[in-house]
């Protein structure tokens, strides 16, 4: 038996949102998504993520569970026509219909708490490195040589996203929809601007590590190692 918390703005019960947990054994609580629930998230060994009706605010849902550093694993609950949208990008361990069955729905959340059990925790708290930039996930940091950045959130979502996927090139509208999300209806000026105050914040030195491909969007370009110094000696030696 598990402790399910299930996260829906709806008044349907977790009975509504995913049918098959009335038939199961769970214990099971139900709470608006909202920052205050992170608190008893906490103690779940589950989390299920209504994401029927409202597929810009299941994504936000998910990603206020990532923000918030907790570990506990992620079952999303889509109507089909939302199979189609979702990706990794979102955060959930595991994706579900809603009407799937009893069986299934528990065969997901075995798994889901089995593999949660053998996890290092820390492991959870992703760090990524390119030459002197150094960006802690868990920790919500960027560090430049050691020294921590002023960025703010949105700075500090738009260098994570672009690190996480070196070379990678991106447009403005994907980067709009992958880091402001499906709901954000300012125009792609926005991404300009952040991308702008970013580099300025990297300094001279390294601002190129956000690079601009004219007519598309931008990259992450991790810094070319340095060739290794020529062997003076061995030069001396050949004369």
């Amino acid at each position: 038996m598990a402790d399910l918390l299930v996260l829906t703005p709806s008044e349907d019960g977790s009975a509504g949102v995913l049918p098959a947990l009335g038939l199961l054994s769970h214990r099971i609580r139900v709470l608006p998504p909202e920052p205050s629930a992170m608190l008893d998230a906490m103690d779940a060994d589950v989390i299920v993520v209504d994401g029927r009706h409202d597929l810009a605010e299941a994504r936000n849902n998910c990603r206020l569970v990532q923000v918030t550093g907790i570990s506990v694993p992620l079952l999303l609950v889509l109507r089909e026509g939302g199979m189609s949208i979702v990706n990794a990008d979102w955060g959930a361990d595991d994706v579900v219909l809603t009407d799937a069955s009893p069986p299934e729905v528990e065969a997901r959340i075995r798994l889901l708490v089995s593999r949660a059990s053998r996890e290092d925790p820390l492991d959870k708290a992703a760090e990524f490195t390119s030459g002197d930039l150094n960006v802690d996930v868990g920790g919500y940091t960027a560090r430049l040589k050691g020294v921590p950045l002023d960025l703010t959130y949105k700075e500090f979502e738009l260098l994570k996203y672009l690190m996480q996927h070196p070379g990678r090139v991106y447009t403005r509208d994907q980067l709009l929809q992958e880091v402001w999300g499906f709901d954000y209806y300012g125009g792609t000026r926005t991404v300009d601007v952040h991308v702008r105050r970013l580099r300025a914040k990297l300094g001279p030195e390294h601002e190129h590590l956000i690079g601009t491909v004219r007519n598309v969007g931008y990259r992450f370009d991790p810094p070319q190692p340095k060739p290794p110094a020529p062997d003076v000696e061995s030069k001396e030696t050949a004369r």
